[in-house]
């Protein structure tokens, strides 16, 4: 039976005797391992730049970076890591800025241990979950106001920007120049945009682009 595979989680709160204790419940959880605790917003983007969890567990109410700034730079920075919003901050305002900066996920510390536990796994394995309070406001909103329609809504705003220039005929280093990023980060952002679009390889990414007006 193959193992299950750790995920590595990095807590970041701005108490940090919340930080204790969620990691004392999580460390007690096979397959997570707690990699480290950051107090504050510039703190957790730089410590996941260099401990690259697998999963970032992020407090909105962050000093010197709020938790919505700390998000963004952290999918972009660090594409390969998942953020999962944990706070008590329950307006719709926060809420779609979360998603709108790359949160996967959305909890209110009143959750339960086992839905904590079960959302970070979930996130891990590359699911997008939410609280059940915080899912219903967003169908509420998105019922009321419908749906942006934007090309491949699986896709981050920075995977689109490198879809777009994929499908324009730009190569690895090209784009690395145009967003400044490595290139390392932009073969990481293809190999996700290649699962997400379920194709193998950069012209099969670059058609269905065209197809959809990106890059044309």
């Amino acid at each position: 039976m193959t193992a299950e595979p750790i995920m590595r989680v990095l807590i970041t709160d701005d108490h940090p005797i919340f930080c204790a204790g969620l990691r004392m419940m999580l460390d007690a959880v096979p397959g997570i391992e707690i990699v480290g605790e950051a107090h504050t917003g510039r703190a957790a983007v730089e410590k996941a730049r260099r401990l690259q969890p697998d999963i970032v567990l992020m407090d909105l109410d962050m000093p010197d970076m709020d938790g919505i700034a700390a998000t963004r730079a952290i999918v972009e920075k660090c594409p390969k890591s998942a953020v999962l919003i944990l706070t008590i901050v329950e307006d719709l305002d926060s809420v779609m800025a979360a998603i709108r900066a790359g949160a996967r996920g959305y909890l209110l510390k009143g959750a339960g241990v086992d839905d904590i536990v079960r959302a970070v796994k979930a996130v891990g394995r590359g699911e997008a979950i939410f609280g059940r309070q915080i899912a219903s406001q967003v169908v509420n909103h998105l019922t009321e106001w419908g749906v942006p329609q934007v090309p491949f809504p699986e896709l981050t705003t920075r995977e689109r920007e490198v879809l777009r220039l994929v499908a324009g005929g730009a190569g690895n280093a090209a784009i690395a120049r145009e967003l400044d990023l490595s290139i390392k980060t932009v073969r990481n952002y293809l190999s996700r945009i290649f699962v997400k679009l379920q194709v193998t390889h950069r012209i099969e990414a670059a058609v269905r682009a065209r197809r959809a007006g990106l890059g044309a």
